[in-house]
């Protein structure tokens, strides 16, 4: 994958959010007004749905926004934890959404509060569904290159407008059909696809504001590939934190004790820009030398003893 600069990443993040928010405006009046002239609750629903769509939009906005600015005195670090606080309230917010989506379902059943709606609705929810979906796999595909967690909750959150569309256009159908109950058990359903999605999402945030390490099997094939470096003669100790949609790596590394302290130097550079090409997603590498002891007692113990 290949590098994005702050700034790239925030273009290319903007251009989606843009996009999506124009879809969600256009998609809120459409839904709301079919919901009000077609006597469909469900659909007046699913249209203040989409509006939220529209305020996490803009916090993805703003998440991308504060991520991209470079470090400063007070955060020397940078400022990428802006994304995963972002994607965590993000999260948040789904899960409720879920959680909302479950309890007016539940609701409609105990009290038999179903609606008769107009056939048109159907259409309207077809309509929002091939949309919704549209946004989904729009939204993802630029998470999955930008790796912003931020953004792949947005992506989830137009994935749960598309299911609770879904249950509307199931409502609409059971109603037609005489089959009112329809409704509120495919709400239910759709309940719990977001909650879990959300949950999920919840637990990379959290694991990226408490500085989760990457994959174990990415952290071995650095150190495979570091060791092969020539003058390297061990990894000692090599971590990662993840740092919003970046990562940092620090790591220690064992030469020969009687190099110079420019060769040491070209030694350890060789091993951050080996990390640094072979994964973008890493900001920063630290590189600690270390006189390797081991060599010195193996070269005590076999080297030939002078006589006295």
């Amino acid at each position: 994958m290949d590098r994005l600069k702050d700034q790239e990443r925030l273009q290319i993040g903007n251009k989606i959010i843009k996009i999506t928010i124009l879809l969600n405006i256009l998609l809120t009046v459409i839904k709301v007004g079919a919901g009000v002239l077609g006597n469909s609750k469900a659909m007046i629903a699913d249209g203040l749905h989409s509006a939220s769509d529209i305020i996490t939009s803009i916090g993805v906005i703003v998440g991308m926004f504060f991520a991209s600015k470079p470090r400063d005195e007070k955060h020397q670090y940078g400022h990428e934890k802006a994304e995963s606080l972002t994607a965590f309230l993000l999260a948040m917010i789904l899960t409720f959404v879920g959680v909302r989506i479950g309890y007016e379902s539940i609701k409609m059943i105990f009290m038999h509060t179903y609606d008769n709606p107009q056939t048109y609705t159907g259409v309207v929810a077809v309509v929002s569904i091939i949309i919704k979906e549209y946004q989904f796999r729009v939204t993802k595909d630029a998470a999955m290159k930008l790796n912003s967690n931020a953004l792949m909750s947005d992506a989830w959150h137009h994935r749960s407008d598309s299911l609770s569309s879904v249950a509307v256009l199931v409502g609409i159908i059971g109603a037609k059909l005489g089959y009112t109950f329809l409704d509120p058990l495919a709400g239910i359903g759709v309940s719990f696809i977001v909650i879990k999605i959300g949950v999920q999402i919840l637990i990379v945030s959290i694991d990226e504001l408490m500085d989760a390490s990457i994959e174990q099997e990415k952290i071995e094939g650095f150190i495979e590939k570091i060791e092969k470096i020539e003058g390297i003669m061990k990894v000692t100790d090599l971590r990662v934190r993840k740092h919003g949609s970046k990562a940092c790596v620090d790591i220690k590394i064992c030469v020969n004790p009687l190099l110079s302290v420019e060769k040491g130097h070209a030694i350890g550079e060789k091993a951050e820009n080996l990390i640094l090409k072979e994964d973008s997603m890493i900001k920063e590498v630290i590189v600690h030398i270390d006189p390797c002891k081991e060599k010195q007692k193996s070269c005590t113990d076999s080297c030939p003893k002078t006589k006295n």
